[in-house]
C-alpha cells in the first residue's frame, strides 16, 4: 500500500499542469491558516473603513496619522487573532502633511483630491489631549475598495471563504453521494430505482435553482452556503459510485466475502469501497471547483457570504462598477483570483484523472 501510495505521489509530481495546482493550493491552504498575521490590514475581516481613500488604484500610496482610540484594546491570545484578527487599537486619519509646533500637533487631514482640512492637537502640557500618537505611510499594492478598505488583505481572507466552502461541500457531498451511491448499486432492485429516481430528480434542477431554493429555507449566512452547495453537489458522485459498485460487486474477491458470510455492511464498506474511490477523488476535485465559483456567484447576488466578511463573489460585485471607470483592478483582482483557484483544483482533477483513473484502463 505505502509503495502503491509513492508511486502514485510521484507520477502526480511529474505531471507539470498537477504540479502547478497543488503548489497554488498548497499556498492557499498557507495563507488561509497565517492570513491575519501577513495581510496589511489584521483587523477582523480587514474591515478597516476609511472612506477618504476608496476607490484608489494598485500601488496608492497614503500617510496616516494614527491616534488611540478611546477605549483601550483588551489583549487577544495567539489563536484568537489567527481566527479572528486583532482590532485596531488607533483611528486611521489620512493626512498630506504634518508639522510639531512647540506644543502642539498640526496635520493637514486629507478629505479629496485637492481638498484638505487643518487639524490641530495639544501634544504638550501638563494635561495634553494627544499623547502615543503615531505617522505611517501605507501602500495599497491592489488598491481600496469604495469603503476605503485594502483590497489585498481583502482578498487574502477571502481565501478562507472559498477554502471553507470548498471542503466542506466536497465533505458532504462525498457523505451523501458515496452513501446512497453504494447502496444502490449493491442491493440494486427498489432501493436502486429509488435513489436513482431522486438522483435524476436533483439533476433536473438547474444548480443554481436549487442552492436558491435551499437557501431561502436555510436562510443567508456563512454556513447556509455550505449545506446548500453541498446538498446539490452530490448526485454526480452517487451515479459514479453507483456504477462502480455494480460493476466490481461480481468480482470473485466479493463472492468470496458472501461464501464465508460476511455482512453487507463489511463487504460494502470494506472491500467494495475501497476499491472504486479513484473515479470519486477525481470528481472531487471537480466538485471542490464547482464550489467555489457557485458560492462566488451566490455572493455576488447576494445570497451567499455576507459582509463585512469578505468574499471574492462580493468583492466583485461591491467594485465592478470600477471596470467600466477609472480602476478596473478593483473587480478584476477577486475575479483573477476565483480563476486561479478554481484552475488549480481543475488541474489536480486532471492529474488524479490520469493516476487514478487512467492507470485502470
Amino acid at each position: 500500500m505505502t509503495n502503491t501510495r509513492t508511486h502514485i505521489g510521484k507520477r502526480l509530481l511529474r505531471n507539470k499542469g498537477t504540479l502547478f495546482g497543488l503548489i497554488v493550493i498548497g499556498l492557499s491552504v498557507l495563507v488561509s491558516i497565517v492570513v491575519y498575521f501577513i495581510a496589511p490590514d489584521p483587523s477582523p475581516n480587514a474591515n478597516r473603513i476609511v472612506v477618504e481613500i476608496g476607490g484608489r488604484p494598485p500601488g496608492f500610496r497614503q500617510t496616516f496619522l494614527l491616534l488611540p482610540k478611546e477605549r483601550v484594546q483588551a489583549p487577544v491570545s495567539f489563536f484568537s487573532r489567527l481566527f479572528n484578527g486583532r482590532e485596531d487599537a488607533f483611528d486611521y486619519i489620512p493626512i498630506n502633511s504634518y508639522s510639531v509646533q512647540g506644543d502642539s500637533l498640526i496635520v493637514q487631514k486629507f478629505v479629496d483630491e485637492g481638498v484638505a482640512e487643518r487639524r490641530a492637537w495639544l501634544t504638550g502640557g501638563s494635561a495634553p489631549i494627544l499623547k502615543n500618537y503615531r505617522i505611517k505611510t501605507q501602500t495599497f499594492w491592489v488598491g481600496t475598495d469604495k469603503y476605503g478598505r485594502d483590497i489585498l488583505s481583502r482578498l487574502l481572507i477571502g481565501v478562507r471563504v472559498s477554502l471553507a466552502v470548498g471542503l466542506v461541500t466536497v465533505l458532504l457531498s462525498l457523505s451523501v453521494g458515496v452513501l446512497l451511491g453504494a447502496l444502490a448499486g449493491y442491493f440494486r432492485g427498489r432501493v436502486d430505482e429509488m435513489i436513482l429516481w431522486l438522483v435524476n430528480v436533483i439533476w433536473s434542477i438547474p444548480t443554481l435553482l436549487l442552492v436558491f431554493a435551499i437557501m431561502l429555507v436555510l436562510g443567508k449566512g456563512f454556513w447556509q452556503v455550505f449545506i446548500a452547495i453541498g446538498l446539490t453537489l452530490w448526485v454526480n458522485v452517487a451515479r459514479i459510485v453507483r456504477g462502480q459498485v455494480m460493476a466490481v460487486r461480481e468480482r470473485e474477491y466479493v463472492e468470496a466475502a458472501r461464501a464465508l458470510g460476511y455482512s453487507h455492511s463489511r463487504i460494502l464498506f470494506r472491500h467494495i469501497l475501497p476499491n472504486v474511490m479513484g473515479p470519486v477523488w477525481v470528481v472531487a476535485a471537480s466538485n471542490f471547483a464547482s464550489a467555489i465559483v457557485i458560492e462566488a456567484g451566490l455572493s455576488f447576488l447576494g445570497v451567499g457570504v455576507q459582509p463585512p466578511q469578505p468574499s471574492w463573489g462580493l468583492m466583485i460585485k461591491e467594485n465592478y462598477n470600477f471596470i467600466i471607470t477609472h480602476n478596473p483592478m478593483l473587480a478584476l483582482a477577486p475575479g483573477l483570483a476565483i480563476m486561479l483557484l478554481v484552475l488549480a483544483f481543475n488541474l489536480l482533477g486532471n492529474g488524479l484523472r490520469d493516476v487514478l483513473v487512467g492507470s485502470r484502463g
